[in-house]
């Protein structure tokens, strides 16, 4: 393919629109370097005045850069980002202006509280929101503003936002795994920190074809549309050769990315038609979820330089598959040791041994609050249906290791098994070593040597949720267990102790066989582990006495922000029901009935005609096609006009968000798929040049 633009060095523009560290040992102070590098890594308060000397620094930078606005940039309960703009400029007694920046915007700004989703926290009377500096993750520029990556809060200190609670369970996670380490003789580490790898799942769609579809225009995936004649069953777009035009597009959404920092390394094909995936380098938790954010953020934008839209909603198409975001969660040391590393001789391995058990053990008890994080009216058409995990969380660790767990649990050690080579039969190959584990792509939560994946998240969800609850879950259980070994000493024979009762007890989670048969389903009944099959049960975890009293001691949520949640997650069900209803209710009524109206009625005139000529012709297949249509339009008006009785019932509805939202799936979901059926098989038989939108053969194959 031929590449019109300049070859450009990777080297000279990755980064170079971050206040990265480079640019702060450039341009800061020594001393104001090191105070705020203290800030960073050892999480000491920030001393004011380095915010000032900062402030003026970043300022400086960024006005360079073409800079003419600051934004506190931050990520509310909405699942979007927020930004409110302001210019440098200050005006002068003489009429003219001069460039301000002081420490005080810098670490300080104020948002409308009462205007984002607070779930009770904010009326609208109690409008005062802040947002702080989150120093941790660097300050960019982008759009011509500085973006300055930001914590939401409340008047009173309650999160307003995923970031507040993901910094808490970062600092958690980190105090009780530092414990543990030392428990263990380990004296050199000070900090254990949280690293994230994401991986970005996408479609994109032709921009002139989007904005003829009311369904993805108002809510992002299709409410209508008959299966096309082929869909991905050959699996030949699955890392395919691709297109000119989406090749394009990625570069360009590379060199846009590695200019803000943010690593991105690998993208190729997904398995539906149309749909792509991008993965990003791994970092810590909290800058990978602020580089997820620009991640759709910029291939949303630059979509629209090639006549695209990028489609990040979970199920954007019926009978293909929807769009996820694997989370690749791993915890290392200070010194960038990973504490997932299995080594040599795992089984040996305390270090290993006691941090895997603590994860078992938080994945067991806490499940429905892992499952509560990829809840969304989306994702619940998504879930289990052999393209994503069942609502079932278990974990995958591979047979060698469950094997080893089992011989553990039995006072036993397994001994250790060399890896093997890797046999092709190509003598001209290179040899290659075998894993000890295989890859399970149906397991929710998936051990693949150094990490897990946690592959239930949705396109559009943000990634700070999960890895919040994650943090706080294996945060806990790493308290009890440095509890205990604080109390005995911590040697080798009391923490093997520790590890065989985890396994004991919490065993049943674990799951290598595959997590897409029915089989599976039942077996999860028998081990007693959870189904949660909507968002609306699944929010229920949020007001659990259980974890609202885990969360409270670790200081990740409150009681207040967990009971928040829950209202916001509820509502926001509704609110999505009831658009999407809508939109069916618009589509069929302006689009849909007068379409096929208008072809039934020139069958019936061309019909007519025949019988007026009295030709002799047989009018069978004719009458029978237009009787086919009416009887499709009737059946679609019936329950177009049920769907709008559903609406107003649930709109005047005097009872909880907790009745509303289950009232909505339980009777306008079934609704909604009982008139897309008949729009569907409508589409079947009315003409393409006479069908109001495109199709799915339109949408997935024409780009």
């Amino acid at each position: 393919m031929e590449n019109n633009k300049e070859n450009v060095s990777l080297s000279s523009i990755y980064g170079v629109s971050v206040f990265s560290d480079v640019v702060m040992r450039e341009r800061l102070p020594k001393a104001t370097y090191k105070l705020l590098r203290q800030t960073i890594d050892d999480g000491l308060p920030l001393d004011p005045s380095v915010a000032e000397v900062v402030a003026n620094a970043m300022k400086d930078w960024a006005i360079q850069k073409g800079a003419t606005h600051f934004t506190h940039w931050f990520q509310p309960m909405n699942g979007h980002t927020a930004e409110k703009h302001n210019s440098f400029i200050a005006p002068t007694t003489d009429g003219r202006v001069i460039m301000e920046f002081s420490g005080k915007e810098l670490v300080k700004g104020e948002a409308d509280a009462s205007s984002f989703p607070s779930g009770g926290q904010r009326a609208t009377f109690e409008a005062r929101g802040y947002t702080a500096w989150d120093c941790t993750s660097m300050a960019f520029v982008k759009d011509e503003t500085l973006y300055i990556p930001t914590a939401f809060c409340s008047f009173n200190g309650s999160a307003l936002d995923q970031k507040t609670p993901l910094l808490r369970s970062m600092e958690v996670l980190s105090k009780h795994a530092v414990r543990v380490l030392r428990a263990l003789g380990d004296d050199t580490v000070k900090k254990v920190v949280t690293m994230v790898g994401p991986e970005q799942e996408y479609f994109l769609v032709d921009k002139d074809m989007f904005f003829k579809r009311k369904d993805l225009l108002f809510c992002g995936r299709t409410l209508y549309g008959a299966k096309p004649p082929k869909g991905q069953e050959m699996n030949d777009h699955y890392y395919g050769n691709i297109k000119d035009r989406v090749f394009a597009f990625m570069r360009d959404v590379d060199e846009e990315l590695w200019k803000l920092g943010v690593s991105a390394k690998t993208e190729h094909n997904e398995v539906a038609p149309a749909q792509h995936e991008l993965a990003i380098i791994y970092t810590t938790a909290n800058i990978a979820s602020d580089h997820n954010q620009l991640t759709m953020d910029v291939m949303s934008k630059i979509a629209l330089r090639h006549n695209l839209v990028c489609l990040m909603h979970e199920k954007p198409f019926q009978g293909v598959n929807g769009s996820g975001k694997h989370n690749n969660w791993s915890i290392a040391t200070d010194s960038g040791r990973n504490l997932l590393s299995q080594g040599k001789t795992p089984e040996e391995n305390l270090q290993f041994l006691t941090f895997m058990s603590a994860i078992i053990w938080a994945v067991d008890e806490y499940s429905d609050l892992l499952r509560l994080t990829v809840a969304s009216p989306g994702n619940d058409h998504r879930l289990g249906g052999h393209e994503a995990p069942p609502a079932i969380i278990s974990m995958y660790l591979g047979d060698y290791l469950t094997d080893m767990l089992e011989d553990i649990e039995g006072g036993g050690y397994l001994k250790s098994r060399k890896k093997s080579l890797l046999e092709t039969g190509v003598a001209t190959m290179p040899m290659m070593s075998v894993d000890t584990t295989d890859r399970n792509r149906t397991s929710p939560f998936a051990f693949d040597g150094k990490k897990f994946e946690f592959r239930m998240p949705g396109s559009s969800d943000s990634i700070a949720e999960c890895n919040t609850i994650i943090n706080a879950i294996v945060g806990y259980t790493l308290s009890q267990i440095a509890d205990k070994l604080e109390k005995t000493g911590g040697s080798a024979e009391e923490t093997m102790k520790i590890v065989r009762k985890i396994i004991k007890e919490h065993k049943k989670i674990i799951f290598n066989g595959n997590n897409y048969s029915d089989e599976w389903v039942e077996e999860a009944a028998r081990r007693g582990l959870p189904n949660i099959a909507s968002s609306v049960e699944a929010a229920g975890a949020l007001i659990k006495s259980q974890n609202i009293a885990m969360m409270d001691k670790m200081g990740v949520l409150t009681p207040v922000e967990m009971q928040s949640r829950y209202e916001i997650r509820l509502e926001n069900y509704v609110k999505v029901l009831h658009i999407e209803a809508n939109t069916m209710v618009d589509m069929a009524k302006r689009e849909i009935f007068p379409a096929a109206s208008s072809y039934a009625m020139e069958q019936a005139g061309a019909l007519n005609a025949i019988k007026s000529a009295n030709i002799g012709a047989d009018t069978t297949a004719l009458e029978q096609s237009v009787r086919g249509i009416c009887a499709k339009l009737s059946s679609l008006k019936n329950n177009i006009e049920e769907l709008e009785k559903i609406i107003e019932e649930s709109e005047n509805m005097d009872c909880n968000m907790k009745t509303r939202a289950e009232y909505c799936r339980d009777h306008m979901r079934p609704a909604m798929a009982k008139a897309r059926a008949d729009g569907d098989k409508l589409e079947t038989v009315v003409p393409i040049d006479k069908w109001p939108m495109p199709t799915y053969c339109d949408l997935l194959f024409k780009v």
